[in-house]
């Protein structure tokens, strides 16, 4: 089943995002719903990529569990089916969403990198540096970086784009003490990560983490982690510096749309089969890697 947009009537809607659809459980509780959307260049596209949501929503929860020891994450403990009793509801959920605890979101994307790939890639060849950090010269394209550097972005609306910021503008935005803490933790996260993604074969080039405040005042993991529509995947033994590796993720989309004359504003042109069929392919290959499934 293709779920490019849920409709669960039993359940007030909060908000639609880019892929997840969000409902109100009550006071304390979300559901969150993936759909088969995908977005590039902060634009929807009218193309859904069948089953993503499935595969994205089993790799968050791998990761989620994954990193518990590290921070705690909003998974909650609720089942789908103590919630939604129509089948026809459970069956566009199943597999694809999940009920969480409602935190606030905090104005920022924690971007960790490891490698030189992207937006920090244009930065680097600009400057020498990345969101303000200085790297050394001579770097190429897709090289290792020295260290895992963080490079923080704004959180934007749909239509609107994420920005590259400092992390002196995060300490203006959510104060010192949190960006300190958001900034330690998601070099953490990304460095136990990465020792367990390239034994079996998957470079993680960099990731984005979002997080929340819970209701007792606790920084809390949300949204999604380490999945291929926020992170790079790069297959281990196609690496090579120099030259943008063969991925497992959403770049394969990009890849396609800088062939075409669009001007990555609204409406998004549609995705051709063969575009789509590779798309899936990939996604479930890092699926089934990372999770052993």
């Amino acid at each position: 089943m293709i779920l490019f947009e849920s409709k669960l009537h039993s359940l007030p809607l909060l908000k639609k995002g880019k892929v997840r659809d969000i409902y109100i459980v009550d006071d304390q509780h979300l559901l969150i719903v993936a759909t088969d959307r995908i977005s590039a260049y902060d634009v929807i596209l009218p193309t859904p990529i069948p089953n993503k949501g499935k595969i994205l929503t089993e790799l968050s929860n791998f990761w989620f569990d994954f990193t518990s020891s590290i921070i705690p994450n909003h998974i909650s403990d609720i089942k789908l089916e103590d919630i939604l009793s129509d089948k026809e509801e459970l069956r566009q959920t199943q597999g694809r969403a999940i009920i969480v605890k409602k935190v606030k979101p905090l104005p920022v994307e924690a971007v960790v990198r490891g490698y030189l790939i992207g937006s920090g890639w244009k930065d680097y060849q600009l400057n020498g540096k990345i969101c303000g950090i200085t790297l050394p010269q001579g770097l190429q394209l897709a090289e290792k970086l020295p260290e895992t550097i963080y490079t923080p972005s704004t959180k934007a609306a749909i239509g609107s784009h994420d920005e590259n910021i400092t992390f002196a503008d995060t300490c203006e935005l959510i104060g010192v003490d949190l960006a300190k803490q958001i900034r330690d933790i998601s070099i953490k996260i990304y460095n136990h990560a990465i020792d367990y993604a390239i034994k079996r074969g998957i470079i993680i080039a960099d990731t984005k983490f979002e997080f929340g405040i819970d209701s007792n005042g606790k920084l809390v993991l949300i949204d999604e982690i380490l999945t291929s529509d926020s992170s790079r995947f790069w297959d281990m033994d196609e690496y090579q510096i120099g030259t943008s590796p063969k991925s497992f993720d959403k770049q394969f989309v990009r890849d396609y749309l800088e062939t075409l004359d669009w001007d990555k504003k609204p409406p998004a042109p549609t995705l051709p089969s063969d575009i789509v069929d590779k798309t899936i392919t990939k996604y479930q290959a890092a699926q089934k890697i990372i999770t052993n499934s």
